[in-house]
Order: C-alpha cells, then structure tokens, then sequence
C-alpha cells in the first residue's frame, strides 16, 4: 500500500480509466491543456453560479406567479418590438459597413465628394440602389420600432420596479437613435442634408451662453462646411455605433435576468 498521496487532478489516469473515442479523447486533452494554464472550469462554474443566484433573485413575473399561460405575452406583437428593433439595428449596421466600401465623405476640402460618391453607388455600383435602400429603410424602420416599443413599455407599465435602470438605458437609446438618425442624413450631401444641416446649426446657436462653443464642436463653425460633414461622418460611423452596441447589449442583458414585464 503506498503512502503517497493520490493526485485529484491526475487527469491523465482518470482519462485511462474511460473509455473514450478518439474523438472525445482529443476533445478533453485540449480542455484539460486549456484549463491548467486559463483555469477555464473555474470561470465556467462562476459563470453558472452567478446564473442561478440572478434567476433565483430576481422577483417572477405574472405568468409564473399566477401559472398563466406566458405564451400570449411573448408572442403578442407589441411585445415584441424590442426584438424587431435590434434586428433593424442588425440589418443597418451591416448594410452601412458595405456602404462604407464605397462612400467618401470628402476630399481635399471639397464635402461635394461625398454626392458624388452616392451617385456612384446608386447608378453604377452593382445592388448599390438595393443596398443604400436597404439600409436607408432599416434604420427608418428600427426609428418606428423603438418608438413604438417605449410608448408599449410606457403604457404597459414596464418601466416600473424593479425595472427603472432599463428604462432610463432605453431612454438613452432612443436618444441615440434619433442622433443615429441625424447624423445619417447628413452624410449624402444633398440638398436636405444641407439644409438639415443648416437647421442643426441654427438650433445649435440658439442654445444659450453655450450656443456658439457647440455648434463649433458638432458642427465645425456657424455655416457648413467640410468640417460639418467630417464630424457627422466620425459620430456616424465611429462613436455611436460602439456606445449604442453596447448599451443594447446591456439592455438586453438585463431583460434576460429579469424577464419581460406584463401589464401591471
């Protein structure tokens, strides 16, 4: 009998114990190579713990309170707009990166550029009509749907403990969305961009004592110019999409841990 104390890691005679395919064998040699230098087992059980504690915490909804049937709330239509809205966000985000292939926002000074680089792309870039409708319609869409869904959050009484951070991050996004929105119709440099833009810049200044310092910082100065369209193109393309990605990925987080609310 040895006195040498056994190994509980000793996954090696533990693996010679089972039989094990090929397959499955590789597979844990892997695992258990990742997981001596990651600790990866460690970070799952965590993950897990933390997953039950939070579902366990978290009050339940009416559905499973009462043991209603939860299958008319998660299939009524305005209930799911949520849903709807961050497929939208989906389908312009992509469609705008392929647009960015092809779209300049100007050159050597001249924000004219950017019209001309539309032009292209609606008359002689193969599916560039299709793809800047394509996104030009998702984010009018995604503008309708998050509308629609605070109003239905809003009335429904959604917003309500333990609900009120979502709520104020949904506020936040449809705020973004509205600068998402702005930002965009800037970009082709027509004539309702100009003008939009000119209108920008007039409410801008109309903001008192601080007026002129932001229609500087958003605008580039008191009329349009290349600097207009270069901020509007950087806030477009750079800046919101990453803090509104991550909003919603936050948003949707929360709605996970805490389930969707029916009308109080």
């Amino acid at each position: 009998m040895s006195l040498e104390r056994k190994d509980e890691m000793d996954h090696e005679g533990w693996m010679e114990s089972k039989e094990l395919s090929p397959v499955e064998r590789g597979y844990l040699t892997v695992l258990i190579w990742l997981d001596t230098r990651l600790r990866i087992v460690d970070y799952l059980e965590i993950l897990e713990n933390l997953y039950y504690k939070v579902n366990l915490q978290m009050p339940k909804s009416h559905t499973e309170q009462y043991n209603l049937d939860n299958k008319f709330w998660y299939w009524y239509p305005l209930y799911a707009l949520g849903s709807f809205s961050t497929i939208a966000y989906v389908v312009a985000a992509i469609s705008g990166a392929l647009l960015g292939f092809y779209y300049s926002p100007a050159t050597t000074g001249d924000p004219t550029a950017a019209y001309s680089s539309i032009t292209y792309i609606m008359t002689e870039l193969n599916f560039g009509f299709f793809l800047r409708s394509l996104h030009r319609w998702s984010a009018q869409v995604m503008v309708a749907a998050v509308f629609l869904h605070m109003l239905r959050v809003y009335f429904t009484g959604a917003y309500k403990e333990p609900r009120e951070l979502n709520w104020i991050i949904g506020i936040v996004l449809i705020s973004l969305t509205m600068v998402f929105g702005y930002t965009g119709y800037l970009l082709p440099w027509d004539q309702l961009a100009f003008w939009a833009g000119q209108i920008g810049v007039e409410m801008a200044l109309s903001i008192p004592l601080a007026g002129e310092w932001v229609a500087q910082l958003l605008f580039g100065g008191f009329t349009l110019s290349q600097a207009t369209l270069q901020r509007m193109y950087i806030l477009h393309v750079f800046f919101l999409p990453f803090i509104t990605t991550a909003l919603i990925a936050i948003h949707i987080g929360i709605v996970w841990m805490q389930g969707i609310a029916e009308p109080h």
